[in-house]
């Protein structure tokens, strides 16, 4: 029945994306061209990369609220293990990764070991990087980066801009792992009585430190992928894109509670709300009323969600 449920979530989610795009097309021409959907589908990379770690965190029962912050943190590393150390380029971006996974470990252990609610562990740990970034930037941005590092951002394959393969492999391995490992099925367990799944041999602690290590390492990702992207870095960079995030996978169908979410929805999710922001824009609607759409599409999601939870507990 929890499959099911989930299916039919999505089910609606699709067809309110497909309803979405119809009406946005209709209202401008430049919208549904294949110029401007693939340069959305850049945009919403950094964001769908984080996102779809961020449905395993959530399917928990947990939450990271620091993924910007080691987002603009490994962004500035970048540039300065490359310029200011005199790295090379590849060193520098895997260093960055390094760190970036890091700091998702931390967060884990600050979580598993110490006993830390998520939200309050992960909001702290928001400041901590943010003010890391800030201080080892000291409000200066870096430029200057060879043509072949914007391939990463700003190049394509096969008429596909290359982030967007990056993004589709990230996704498949998130659908892999989560539909079919005992990985994935540990972590509903873990999500929907988190006692009874250390009472059934789960390794609880390896489990979360695991995934809030890997929701450190698709940041650090994100970040690579942005600054090739916007061929710069700064100390701001990722500000606020974990609300974008939890939006995502929330609209998706996966439970804040815990123990029930899927990829699939949040690609949705995440599709839908680019669209929104996207063809909203194009219409002339201004920032503060696609905010207010978007917030009464999620707001509409998350009662389909639990109606259909509770019907299918009936």
């Amino acid at each position: 029945m929890t499959l099911r449920t989930l299916l039919r979530h999505e089910a609606i989610l699709a067809l309110i994306l497909a309803l979405a795009l119809a009406l946005l097309a209709s209202e401008n021409e430049r919208f549904f061209t294949a110029a401007n959907l693939l340069n959305q589908g850049r945009l919403l990379t950094e964001v769908g990369l984080i996102a779809v770690v961020m449905t395993f965190v959530i399917i928990t029962g947990g939450i990271d609220l620091s993924v910007g912050s080691i987002l603009g943190l490994c962004a500035i590393l970048v540039g300065v293990f490359w310029k200011t150390l005199d790295l090379p380029l590849p060193v520098a971006m895997g260093l960055s990764v390094v760190v970036g996974t890091l700091a998702g470990f931390l967060n884990g252990l600050i979580i598993t070991r110490f006993r830390v609610p998520p939200l309050i562990a992960t909001l702290a740990t928001l400041a901590l990087y943010r003010g890391l970034a800030e201080g080892i930037s000291q409000a200066q941005s870096i430029r200057g980066y060879p043509k072949w590092f914007f391939t990463l951002g700003q190049g394509s394959f096969a008429g596909i801009p290359t982030q967007l393969w990056l993004l589709a492999v990230v996704a498949l391995v998130g659908f892999f792992i989560l539909r079919f490992t005992a990985f994935g099925r540990a972590t509903y367990a873990i999500g929907s009585n988190e006692a009874g799944a250390a009472f059934s041999g789960i390794d609880v602690t390896r489990t979360k430190l695991l995934i809030y290590s890997a929701s450190g390492f698709v940041s650090a990702l994100a970040a690579v992928v942005f600054v090739s992207r916007v061929s710069t870095t700064r100390s701001d960079m990722g500000s606020g894109i974990e609300l974008d995030v939890i939006t995502a996978v929330v609209l998706g169908g996966t439970s804040i509670f815990g123990g029930r979410g899927m990829v699939v929805g949040t690609l949705l999710g995440l599709c839908l709300v680019q669209v929104l922001k996207n063809g909203l824009a194009l219409s002339g609607v201004k920032g503060d009323g696609t905010i207010v759409i978007i917030g009464f599409v999620l707001i509409v999601a998350v009662l389909i969600s639990n109606f259909l939870s509770r019907y299918s507990n009936d």
